[in-house]
């Protein structure tokens, strides 16, 4: 009797201690889910479904562009340049595999070349591979990060300028926006869409500008932050973007306004140019942009799409592409609403073992047509980012069923397919080269977090800030301290800070030539030069720095607001229009003073906002 009268007093008692703290209790079961040993058990797992994936690709694929892993085959998916292999190099180097990464960077210094007559996607080819190329070259040529290759001699930096001056000529519209295409030998095509969208033209600052800091050519981040400028100005009243535009109109196409499909990167570059590279104009623009789309879109936890204009629901969807959101919280601070987010999304994923393209949320069921999981990394990207925030043990639960969805739901012969049906796990014969670039890598980040990190991004000698497709970019004094010599208040900033020669380097003035071929194969074609004075910023304005205390973000930066396009005259340029003063919520706006863009730039201290703490 005396036995059961003590197992009843030790009960009562820790209910007592259940109701005074559960969340001691509650953390201390999660612990237990995912033991250190079995995290590191994980890890490796991790590490092993990078190198199946991999070496599918390099025994069956390389150098196409992408693996077919049910059939274990190749195909040319963007540009016909080894895309697999490139966006996998700094994953390379990141699981410490200085074999594969060296040899991996001097095949790339040996073979690749873009002076091929294909039209690429703009936002795709930035995102991927001049991403990959810069991230592997800042890694290849430094001694700091541990991997570097003692014969590299900047090979890398060298495609990736080569590249980029093959896109320039994208960027050549009335709005600054660029043309979603282009073709790597000749330009622009003359039969080009007009339409491109929010993602594709804002989402090009970091490749561009870490470019324009390696180079010293400031051309590549102007006109990156020009598309951002053209992007912004013709906002909503509402603080709202809509998720298409006309690039010579300005005129938007598509009205709906999410955080999802087609304008997702917009927001999360907005956040991580400033962190990267201090620039405060950028991080107004993203503090007005965020608190438009909480008070619009937030539902909760779950994100609507609204009229950007109105702002009445016209689709209650979640697509996966928003479950990068929570992350992008993280990195700005607000974790709360990213906790909830995230379980919700999560749910979606426990319910199907992976996430679909489309999940309404007023049926809760599977949208029509919008049924596949094509490996995408978002959700894992952010169950990351929580779990690096808040070391809360259940997001490594969540790791743990990502993995053990993926090995047993979309592994296959030489490497991971794509879900063509989450409700009936049916595989399809194709692997993006960024499962390869941010899913894998992302999950094997979460768990080497978990055991004790020992990794280029946890225990480098930089900060680094992820690309929208995973890549390392690290904050080197190079890259983010280029004037911090003169960033106190009444310095001035020296014309030197880059390399102002007038050049043009292979770039023809003649418009004309823009979609010719013959004598000129091999070259591309732009009209802008890296002294054009339509994209003068304070990177090369030699500006007093400092600001009057009295004017607001607007002011400072000169940020206007640009009502509707008047649609009678389709080819209007955009620039050459007298904009409106008005005021939206706290941004007092005035119209910039000429058609330059001109603005002045203030690199206050930006250590409240790092991305890894």
């Amino acid at each position: 009797m005396e036995a059961p009268k003590r197992c009843f007093e030790i009960l009562l008692l820790l209910l007592l201690l259940v109701s005074a703290n559960p969340n001691a209790f509650l953390h201390r079961a999660l612990a237990e889910g995912v033991t250190p040993e079995e995290a590191k058990q994980l890890r490796d797992e991790v590490r092993g479904m990078f190198y199946h994936a991999f070496n599918g690709y390099m025994e069956h694929a390389f150098p196409l562009d992408e693996l077919r892993p049910l059939s274990c085959g190749g195909e040319d998916t963007l540009g016909g340049y080894a895309l697999t292999l490139i966006d996998s190099l700094d994953m390379l180097a990141l699981l410490g595999d200085w074999e594969h990464f060296a040899s991996s960077v001097e095949w790339i210094g040996k073979n690749l070349q873009f002076d091929i007559n294909k039209t690429v996607s703009v936002f795709e080819t930035t995102i991927r591979v001049l991403g990959g190329l810069l991230s592997a070259h800042l890694i290849a040529s430094d001694y700091a990060t541990g991997m570097k290759i003692p014969s590299y001699d900047n090979q890398l930096l060298n495609l990736a300028e080569d590249l980029a001056r093959r896109l320039l000529p994208a960027f050549e519209t009335p709005t600054g926006i660029p043309f979603g295409s282009v073709n790597l030998l000749h330009g622009v095509d003359e039969h080009e869409s007009k339409i491109t969208s929010t993602a594709g033209g804002g989402t090009l600052t970091l490749e561009f500008g870490v470019l324009s800091r390696l180079t010293n050519d400031p051309i590549f981040e102007q006109v990156t932050k020009n598309a951002v400028r053209g992007l912004w100005a013709r906002r909503s009243k509402l603080n709202l973007v809509g998720a298409h535009i006309n690039v010579f109109t300005g005129e938007w196409t598509q009205k709906d306004a999410g955080i999802g499909t087609s304008i997702d990167s917009f927001y999360e570059y907005l956040l991580k140019a400033y962190l990267l590279f201090g620039d405060e104009e950028y991080l107004f623009i993203f503090q007005e942009a965020y608190a438009a789309a909480m008070h619009y879109l937030y539902n909760d936890p779950w994100y609507v799409e609204v009229n950007m204009d109105s702002a009445a629901i016209v689709w209650p969807l979640f697509n996966s592409l928003q479950a990068f959101w929570p992350g992008l919280q993280v990195l700005a601070g607000d974790i709360d609403p990213a906790i909830r987010t995230h379980k919700a999304f999560f749910s979606v994923w426990k319910r199907y073992g992976f996430t679909p393209e489309g999940f309404n949320l007023a049926t809760l069921s599977v949208q029509q047509g919008q049924k596949s999981y094509p490996l995408r990394p978002e959700l894992i990207e952010s169950t990351y980012w929580l779990y690096k925030a808040t070391r809360d043990p259940r997001y490594l639960d969540v790791g743990r069923d990502m993995v053990a969805s993926l090995q047993y739901g979309a592994r296959c012969p030489c490497g991971y397919c794509h879900i063509s049906d989450v409700e009936f796990h049916k595989q399809e014969d194709h692997m993006e080269s960024f499962f390869l670039a941010e899913t894998v890598k992302y999950l094997w980040l979460l768990f080497d977090l978990a055991v004790g990190p020992d990794n280029l991004v946890e225990n480098g000698p930089y900060k680094y800030i992820f690309s929208t497709e995973g890549h390392l970019l690290p904050a080197t004094p190079q890259i983010s301290l280029l004037r911090e010599h003169c960033s106190y208040i009444g310095a001035f900033c020296k014309s030197s800070d880059y390399n102002q020669e007038s050049r043009t380097s292979d770039i023809a003035t003649d418009p004309h030539e823009a979609n010719g071929s013959g004598s000129n194969e091999g070259q591309v074609h732009s009209r802008f030069s890296s002294s054009s004075t339509f994209f003068e910023s304070t990177l090369t304005s030699g500006l007093v720095k400092g600001f009057c205390p009295g004017l607001s973000h607007g002011q400072k930066f000169g940020i206007t607001y640009l009502e509707p396009v008047d649609t009678t005259n389709q080819y209007e340029s955009a620039n050459k229009r007298e904009p409106n003063m008005l005021q939206s919520h706290s941004m007092v706006v005035v119209p910039d003073q000429g058609s330059d863009y001109s603005h002045s730039n203030n690199d206050n201290d930006h250590d409240n906002l790092q991305e890894n703490q």
